[in-house]
């Protein structure tokens, strides 16, 4: 008679990313799950948290030794829009990786757990594998939408690709007397941050903590730079990118108002296009948008098709729902006087109140 079959039990736990042990592993496993992403990296997690102040918990699935699954959570704190629990914090991706769904379930729970342990009354997972029929919990498909395509194969065909208005407006800025440089070294920083700082006041948003891009930089090392595209040797337009599993992603990037006339942002993602394929990657991902936005709109004119992003979010009984959204009209009237600021006492309070979106 065979002997009875014992499944080895799973066990959840709470590592500590400083063990020089731990985010090794998380790497590999995070590079080889086919869901992995930029903001899933151990890394991603533990220099958001040094760039913002905030606290780092990586909870992680195990079931005989062997690593199963993942969920990084960030906790971030704000006097102004309170404790979340963010899957990944300051990320447009992350969420729960995991080889089966009960292991899902099972790192859901565990956050839950941790959430209320550290009242933390909101708990936000931007992608992943989604809880199911859990209290509390709300899945959306309709908010956000990200937007990604096949590099081509050469120059020509990039500009090819391009649909035909918007080819005319890059074309327009290749034009143009800009120059384009690559990297990261202290003057990229200095100008990003200038350009980034003035496009995201006149958006009306508050500017994330040049500390934050920093670390971001230095713990991505070449997986992330910064095209800096300059007019009369004045940087106008400037972005950061992150590289993973073969994607270039421009993730913060903006342009001043001179940007616009000299179509610095269109030349802009088109370099960007060029330098990601020369370096080998295969596919541009020009992130998420808002849908129906400003931002989802140029993405389109540049012939990305929206694909809906699915973003699950826990609040706990008897607490009102964390509403951190920039475009929500609750928010309208501060957005408002945010643009008029000057930029100085922008840049000077931005930090502050940005270190607790999430």
């Amino acid at each position: 008679m065979n002997a009875p079959f014992h499944r080895t039990a799973l066990s959840i736990r709470r590592i500590d990313l400083t063990d020089p042990g731990e985010a090794p592993r998380l790497e590999g496993f995070v590079a080889e799950h086919p869901d992995g992403t930029a903001f899933h990296r151990p890394i991603w997690l533990t220099a958001t948290a040094r760039g913002t102040g905030n606290i780092a918990h990586a909870l992680v699935a195990e079931r005989g030794g062997e690593l199963v699954g993942y969920l990084p959570l960030l906790e971030v704190r704000s006097p102004l829009f309170g404790r979340v629990l963010a899957s990944s914090g300051f990320g447009v991706g992350g969420g729960v990786l995991a080889t089966d769904r009960k292991t899902m379930q099972s790192l859901v729970a565990a956050a839950e757990e941790l959430a209320c342990r550290h009242s933390c009354p909101t708990i936000e997972l931007r992608g992943g594998l989604l809880p199911e029929r859990r209290p509390g919990w709300i899945t959306r498909f309709d908010s956000h939408c990200g937007f990604v395509r096949d590099l081509a194969l050469d120059d020509e065909a990039e500009m090819n690709t391009i649909p035909r208005k918007q080819r005319a407006e890059v074309r327009k800025g290749v034009a143009n007397d800009l120059t384009v440089t690559v990297g990261s070294g202290g003057d990229d920083r200095v100008a990003h941050y200038a350009v980034y700082a003035e496009s995201v006041r006149n958006l009306g948003t508050p500017v994330f903590p040049r500390r934050l891009f920093a670390e971001v930089l230095d713990a991505f090392g070449k997986d992330a730079d910064i095209l800096t595209v300059r007019h009369r040797g004045k940087p106008v337009a400037s972005v950061l990118s992150l590289y993973h599993k073969g994607s270039v992603m421009p993730y913060w990037g903006g342009g001043t108002w001179d940007a616009r006339r000299l179509r610095a942002n269109d030349r802009m993602y088109f370099e960007l296009m060029l330098h990601a394929r020369r370096r080998g990657c295969a596919r541009f991902d020009f992130g998420r948008s808002k849908t129906a936005s400003g931002a989802y709109d140029f993405k389109r004119n540049w012939g990305f098709e929206p694909e809906p992003l699915a973003y699950a979010s826990w609040t706990a009984d008897g607490v009102a729902h964390r509403d951190a959204d920039p475009t929500s009209s609750r928010h309208s009237a501060k957005i408002a006087v945010w643009k008029r600021l000057p930029l100085p006492l922008a840049n000077a309070i931005g930090p502050w109140v940005s270190r607790g979106l999430g």
